[in-house]
């Protein structure tokens, strides 16, 4: 018999040609591969995978007369994906822990689950899962999904994500899947219309008091160190001022302390449109703040962890990255909730505050997904480091400072030059922190009225003088802790001293 796709009062979704596309190359992998291969298909956020798998669920359903599973890893996801597979006329069941009992499960073909529900109703033996012949896993680069891998070894199983990189270094995906096959990329989604184009801005970010936990990504204590620093606030209220004044912000932060301290320091610089939203709000809590960043045009929301998947407002204008990580995914599950494209929008901006651009690159840049998936331990031991993203630093002297050397037409100092200039010509390279020091005391010299105001005027000079420290100690490859103390505090007797030298002369 037959089995019929129930109708909908809701008009069917339209697929673009790109999406029909994508959907026949996976029914070109269930017809040529064995029955229980797995497939895992990559498409960026925003390129409609709720809605590509919804239509291969209908399909399959109609052309093979067997079961479909989706399994989610939350609720949130399971819900959406019900509702999607309703606008497919697709018939089917949400298993949630409220499902008590399941005797209707016959009247279904397709079955939407969270991991540990369905991994008890399993063991439980309340699902019949005989029927089964396709399993369709979301976000499928967690690894939460492989512990029902067991239960389904004679079923076609598709993953869907945007990143297939494995949530665990330790069990990468090629373990488990057969094959990647890989959508459209970004760059081409944004050509086409599909998703916003995104304008970065960086902002160098020294991240030496970082420190990576057992997860491989930076810890929530050390995070909260760093950005609840008042130098960090400040650098964060600055941003949001030049970038995305009045615009509709989200803020992604690594820890709670750190996002109240955020909601504290936008409340006090006067802006009462902002609220803060983290994973202790109860679910009404969530909703109503959603609803309100929703209707305000100039709402910025700070958050943590909650927002980065399940979560769609397309209104969005400005995502901030208030913070590092080493996790790919979540670098571009952060940015991918401005990327929808809405209305007049065909723009969005990403203020990074975390060095991610140059440890990921840019959000549209063109990524080798295959061979991350074929390598990933290649992949992960090649991303550049936090020492290498530092050492390109380039600093930048505050306004207000450089106006108390207004009578110097040119501060620059290229130690990289000077360095290699002082090695080609056998000259010791400590000439090259002796020429850094004449500059500068003949800046403070330049600027001053006597003596006392040179040396005060030199006290502003301290992150100029760590950062050609910094790079010259690169260069000596000899960086530890002790020795660039010691060249600062040499550089700084040196200063004053040739200082003093120019007023008496």
């Amino acid at each position: 018999m037959e089995v019929e796709i129930k109708k909908t009062s809701k008009n069917k979704k339209e697929l673009y040609d790109y999406q029909k596309e994508n959907i026949n190359n996976v029914f070109d992998k269930i017809e040529n591969k064995p029955s229980n291969y797995n497939l895992v298909f990559q498409l960026p956020t925003g390129g409609g995978k709720t809605v590509i798998f919804s239509e291969i669920a209908r399909r399959f359903i109609k052309e093979k007369q067997k079961k479909v599973l989706i399994l989610t890893h939350r609720i949130e996801l399971s819900s959406q994906t019900s509702k999607m597979l309703d606008e497919f006329g697709v018939a089917n069941k949400v298993i949630t822990s409220d499902v008590k009992s399941l005797d209707d499960q016959d009247e279904y073909m397709c079955f939407v689950a969270m991991v540990e529900t369905l991994k008890n109703r399993l063991n439980d033996d309340l699902l019949d899962m005989q029927d089964v012949s396709m399993v369709i896993i979301d976000e499928a680069h967690y690894n939460s999904f492989r512990k029902l891998f067991k239960y389904f070894q004679d079923c076609f199983i598709l993953g869907v994500t945007a990143t297939p990189l494995s949530s665990n270094i330790k069990l990468p995906m090629n373990e488990i899947y057969d094959e990647l096959l890989v959508g459209e990329p970004i760059s081409t989604l944004i050509e086409r219309g599909f998703l916003a184009k995104a304008t970065t801005y960086t902002y160098d970010v020294a991240l030496g008091g970082l420190k990576v936990g057992i997860n491989g990504d930076y810890t929530v204590k050390s995070s909260d160190d760093l950005y609840t620093s008042n130098i960090m606030q400040d650098k964060l209220l600055n941003a949001y001022v030049e970038k995305s004044l009045g615009k509709k912000t989200l803020i992604f932060n690594n820890g709670i302390s750190t996002s109240w301290h955020v909601y504290d320091t936008f409340k006090a610089a006067g802006y009462e449109n902002v609220r803060h939203l983290d994973n202790t709000f109860s679910k009404q809590e969530r909703s109503e703040i959603l609803r309100w960043f929703k209707k305000t045009p100039d709402a910025i929301l700070t958050s943590v962890s909650i927002l980065t998947t399940g979560f769609d407002e397309p209104s969005v204008d400005t995502i901030i990255l208030n913070r590092a990580t080493k996790s790919i995914t979540l670098y571009y599950q952060m940015i991918g909730r401005g990327s929808r494209v809405f209305k007049d929008k065909k723009n969005f901006n990403v203020i990074d505050l975390g060095n991610n651009a140059a440890r990921f690159g840019l959000w549209s840049a063109p990524i080798n997904w295959k061979r991350i998936f074929k390598s990933p331990d290649y992949y992960l031991d090649n991303l550049i480091n936090d020492e290498e993203i530092e050492r390109q630093f380039v600093y930048d002297m505050p306004k207000e400072i450089r106006e108390k050397f207004k009578n110097t037409e040119d501060i620059t100092f290229k130690v990289k030059e000077h360095y290699d200039y002082a090695i080609k010509r056998g000259i010791k390279s400590k000439v090259v922190l002796d020429k850094s020091v004449a500059q500068h005391a003949q800046m403070c010299y330049e600027n001053a009225e006597d003596v006392f105001e040179a040396r005060d005027l030199a006290i502003l000079l301290e992150d100029d003088i760590k950062d050609r420290i910094k790079k010259y100690s690169h260069y000596m490859i000899k960086s530890t802790k002790n020795y660039i103390m010691w060249l600062e505090e040499d550089y700084k007797r040196k200063l004053n001293t040739e200082i003093n030298m120019k007023f008496k002369e």
